[in-house]
């Protein structure tokens, strides 16, 4: 039996967190502008890429999707279209939060958020779809539960937008394991679509009172936010997916919130306390405790959503 050489996976798999894991530099390059009007942009730009993507090279994919939701039963094709809105939703507030808290809070709260991200889907997996846990991962839940004190002894806003982030995020998966069955690049492309329709008329409010010049930078900045850190990845991800397990994913996963703690650090000169250190070493053990033992996962990434944002999660 032919053994297939799993190390472009890999690369691509490594790749696409290393790409994320920098995502803090377009974004704070854009720090002047409203974080509503980084979002609207944003995500017109991904919108237009995969829709190009899609018709040139993914139509047979959409057609494939679009007659599986027509040939399926009323109640299927209703929770297609409930849980795709819901996705987009659950995905524009994710975005909003995440530019927010990167620009105006600190670079560490939001990689703290996609450390707890994994944690609260389990949570989540466990209460809602009856998914089962092991032993470890509740030890590890519980030890991610003590973090979140210990943050918000310190800093209660910064907890609150970890766990908008995190929770936004953790609901977006949920629905995305309902619609396990689709096609993931059509699901975030109508999406993503539904999202620029719901923003599109309140873009006077999202973009405030600035009176910021959309000038050259900016398109740029956002172009390279879409393209480079969304679109990009996405599909080294997908590519990863073919051959690597979600348990494998699930752990390269952490290099993204570990190259951010870095360059938030290192770059751009963070501050940080002994309680927040303390916090993030805890959610980290947390993590590992969590991945022990992975030879109960799945060998496929059928269930895995990957996520436009700049991070993924761990999913049975």
């Amino acid at each position: 039996m032919e053994t297939t050489n799993t190390k472009p996976y890999y690369a691509a798999g490594i790749a696409a967190f290393v790409i994320w894991g920098f995502i803090p530099f377009p974004l704070k390059a854009l720090a002047d502008y409203p974080s509503g009007q980084i979002l609207f942009f944003r995500v017109a730009l991904s919108v237009v890429l995969l829709l190009l993507i899609t018709v040139l090279f993914r139509r047979k994919n959409l057609m494939q999707t679009l007659a599986l939701v027509k040939a399926s039963k009323p109640r299927e094709a209703r929770k297609f279209l409930l849980f795709t809105f819901l996705g987009g939703s659950l995905l524009t507030i994710n975005w909003l939060a995440f530019i927010y808290v990167i620009n105006h809070i600190n670079i560490q709260t939001g990689s703290f958020s996609y450390l707890l991200c994994p944690i609260l889907t389990a949570v989540l997996g466990f209460a809602l779809l009856k998914e089962e846990l092991r032993a470890n991962q509740w030890v590890a839940i519980g030890l991610s539960a003590l973090s979140c004190v210990l943050i918000g002894t310190g800093e209660l806003t910064s907890l609150l937008f970890s766990l908008l982030i995190a929770l936004s995020y953790a609901f977006y998966l949920i629905t995305q394991r309902i619609l396990k069955v689709y096609d993931k690049i059509v699901l975030l492309t109508l999406q993503l679509l539904l999202s620029f329709v719901f923003i599109a008329p309140f873009y006077g409010q999202l973009k405030g009172s600035s009176e910021v010049a959309l000038d050259g930078h900016f398109f740029l900045m956002t172009g390279i936010l879409s393209a480079l850190f969304t679109v990009l990845p996405l599909f080294l991800n997908l590519y990863a997916l073919k051959e690597l397990t979600s348990g494998t994913i699930g752990i390269l996963m952490y290099i993204n919130p570990i190259l951010n703690f870095v360059v938030a650090f290192l770059y751009f000169n963070e501050e940080t306390t002994a309680v927040k250190v303390a916090a993030y070493i805890l959610i980290f053990i947390s993590v590992i405790i969590y991945n022990i033992n992975l030879k109960g996962r799945k060998k496929t990434g059928a269930g895995m959503v990957i996520p436009p944002v700049g991070t993924t999660a761990v999913l049975k």
